[in-house]
């Protein structure tokens, strides 16, 4: 995995083009909205179809108790009516369609994230858990059950005392040879399961990762099927016990909960035994030796998760922006030029900053969902499933489920404020969207967390691009690296830039304008800050493990950064391929206007980090930010389109100041002030009669 790009260059027009300066072009709705549904346009229209039906649909304000039913209803309906086991052998009524069945899923959280989720847990985590790491006995046993929701299921990893740290996780599973079952058992507090989708109330059984303990010997976390409630009385059953999570920040349609076990016996074959088994003797056996590699192939198969809860953030970004653009272009406030016409808040400079620049994000974001859910399917389908193609997944997982989930929070909350006091009313569904992904930060991987499994993998592919250079070699490459970067710092480097661009703003922009620029500086930036880090860690080779652990920790934020600039270059490069797939002219041009926008906010964003290093001159920092004000007026009249073409209809948005109702009140105001001053019944304002 490296930085550097190898896509297709698509350039925008030169200085003097007609089309900077006008409005020749128009989006075709139609056609971008097939570019946009990516690689499973059937699947994903089916999705939307069926949650079209009033049946998926949340009802705003439910009590804890009635959301939690109406889901676990629904639930029970996709079973019968969703298609939700695509991803799932044939013979339990599926298709083995891993990438498609992701597809379908996001599309859940149109109706109510709290059912995307809580069909997340059922087929995503318990479900597919018993699939991707148990063998035919366990499946033949426990499948069928999970997928028609017979046996409810929760997905029993994170512990109170270890989140992400899945491999200090305290619950055991000893194996007792006398009567040939293991033994869970919860040795204190902290190793509680926590947070658990199904645990709360509807739960009859549980996917228990715990620490196989046989013959005196840990072989580390491993996944057995413990049945937890009594299918009839849905009391515990003996040695489990749990606490309802209750109240929660959102998601509140889930019924999350505690988990503990008290010595619970369960036969040897409920282990889920694909990476690690126990004979009737106690011999464990795995095909794979090294502990740590089967430990992280164990937890790669589960890497779904974070790939649907992209898709999942890039559609509520969606869904918060058609509701704020729409309604920003029927919203009118204060007079202009006009005494009865005021201002559609869409026409004002600040609104376009605020809401244009989220939307061309969404739309990277949207674009690097699909080359994910590719790489997804590509790997569990079999087609190109290597140790390498499954690291690449579980990197590129890890770097886009940060971006999207914090950028689909952002994008909620600046939605909200620009909705005004409507954005604030719960029926207009911003707030409860952004109140149900706020979870999504820390779930399934905290973000910050993730960040960091990416910059470390920064930095090992970095290594290796020394691995095969003698000493020689390596020290001059390091010296080579370091007059790069003395070179970008000189002020003659700046000053190249600003001669250049001097007595003509224009060929500065259309510097700025070019793929191969913007492609340029944002690959550099990701490049230097990782060499700069690992230049930083050298020391931590050769020094003790507390000393290399304090010289890592002094450098997280660092790392952290690198790893936020690589995704963020992954989703440019996303978006400039995907101009490729889109044929209509018009089209292309004003999408390639949304990707300049993006790329050049990512670089407004850091141009502190570009002065400092020398990479742009004051004068071509300014002209980025002038340039953005100049692609922000000349897609505003695309605004609506361009949210359109996500293809919700009102039965997806369920939003009253989304549906045209907005425009219609607009619209009795306007005709009531033109009618009283066309009749001359009109009162005249006071400050006139002085």
């Amino acid at each position: 995995m490296t930085t550097t790009s190898t896509r297709p260059t698509v350039e925008t027009p030169e200085a003097g083009d007609p089309r900077l300066d006008a409005d020749v072009t128009n989006v075709d709705i139609a056609h971008l909205s097939e570019v946009l549904l990516g690689h499973y346009p059937e699947l994903r229209l089916a999705a939307r179809k069926l949650m079209a039906d009033e049946r998926f649909h949340r009802i705003e304000g439910q009590t804890l108790v009635d959301h939690r039913e109406r889901v676990i209803g629904q639930l029970r309906l996709l079973a019968a009516e969703g298609d939700v086991h695509r991803s799932f052998p044939e013979r339990f009524g599926g298709h083995e369609d891993h990438g498609g069945f992701l597809a379908r899923f996001e599309e859940l959280t149109h109706a109510d994230p709290s059912l995307q989720i809580k069909s997340g847990v059922q087929w995503g985590l318990f479900a597919s858990a018993i699939y991707h790491l148990g063998t035919e006995r366990n499946h033949d046993e426990f499948l069928a059950d999970a997928l028609s929701v017979k046996v409810p299921g929760a997905f029993a990893m994170t512990e109170t005392g270890h989140g992400s740290d899945v491999a200090a996780i305290g619950t055991t599973a000893t194996y007792d040879p006398a009567t040939q079952e293991f033994v869970i058992h919860t040795p204190f507090r902290a190793a509680w399961k926590d947070y658990l989708g199904n645990a709360g109330v509807h739960g009859t059984a549980a996917t228990v990762f715990a620490r196989l303990i046989t013959a005196g010997t840990d072989h580390g976390v491993h996944a057995f099927y413990v049945p937890i409630r009594d299918e009839d009385t849905m009391e515990f059953l003996p040695g489990v016990g749990g606490e309802d999570d209750g109240l929660k920040g959102g998601l509140n349609g889930i019924d999350n909960g505690r988990l503990w076990f008290d010595q619970v016996r369960v036969p040897r074959t409920n282990l889920l035994n694909r990476y690690g088994d126990v004979d009737e003797a106690g011999t464990y056996s795995s095909p794979i030796a090294s502990p740590g590699r089967r430990f992280f192939t164990m937890l790669g198969t589960l890497v779904q998760g974070r790939v649907s809860l992209d898709g999942a953030a890039v559609t509520a970004a969606r869904v918060g922006l058609t509701i704020a653009i729409t309604y920003g272009n029927q919203r009118r406030q204060f007079n202009g030029a006009s005494p009865t016409d005021e201002i559609v808040i869409l026409d004002y400079a600040e609104h376009q900053r605020r809401l244009l620049p989220l939307l061309a994000e969404t739309y990277a974001a949207g674009f690097a969902h699909e080359d994910l859910l590719a790489a997804f399917d590509d790997v569990f389908s079999g087609r190109n499933d290597t140790p390498e193609t499954r690291e690449d997944l579980e990197t590129l997982a890890a770097a886009l489920k940060p971006a999207s989930t914090w950028h689909a929070l952002n994008t909620l909350q600046v939605a909200r404020e620009a909705c005004g006091g409507a954005g604030f009313l719960a029926e207009n569904r911003i707030t409860g969207l952004r109140a149900d992904m706020d979870v999504y930060a820390t779930f399934e991987g905290d973000n910050t967390v993730l960040l960091q499994l990416v910059g470390k993998r920064l930095l090992t592919d970095y290594s290796k691009s020394f691995k095969h250079l003698d000493a020689t070699k390596v020290a001059r490459m390091v010296a080579e690296r370091a007059s790069d970067a003395a070179r970008y710092r000189t002020p003659l480097h700046r000053a190249v830039q600003t001669i250049a661009d001097v007595g003509d703003p224009r060929r500065s922009a259309g510097q700025l304008r070019e793929t191969a620029t913007q492609r340029e500086l944002l690959v550099d930036r990701v490049e230097t800050m990782v060499a700069e880090i690992a230049q930083a860690l050298r020391p931590a080779q050769k020094a003790d493990p507390a000393t290399a652990a304090a010289l890592f920790n002094a450098h997280q934020h660092e790392l952290v950064q690198a790893a936020r600039a690589h995704a963020e270059l992954v989703q440019w490069e996303s978006f400039t391929a995907a101009l490729e797939r889109v044929t209509d002219p018009g089209t292309r041009q004003i999408l390639t206007w949304v990707r300049d926008l993006f790329g050049l906010t990512v670089i407004e964003r850091n141009l502190t980090w570009y002065l400092l290093n020398g990479r742009l001159s004051a004068g071509r920092a300014r002209t980025v930010t002038s340039y953005i004000d100049r692609l922000l007026a000349r897609l505003r009249p695309h605004a609506q389109s361009l949210v359109d073409a996500f293809g919700y209809e009102q039965a997806h948005l369920r939003a009253p100041i989304a549906s045209g109702a907005e425009q219609d009140r607009q619209d009795e105001a306007r005709a009531y002030y033109r009618a009283q001053r066309a009749s001359g019944d009109a009162p005249v304002p006071e400050k006139h009669k002085r």
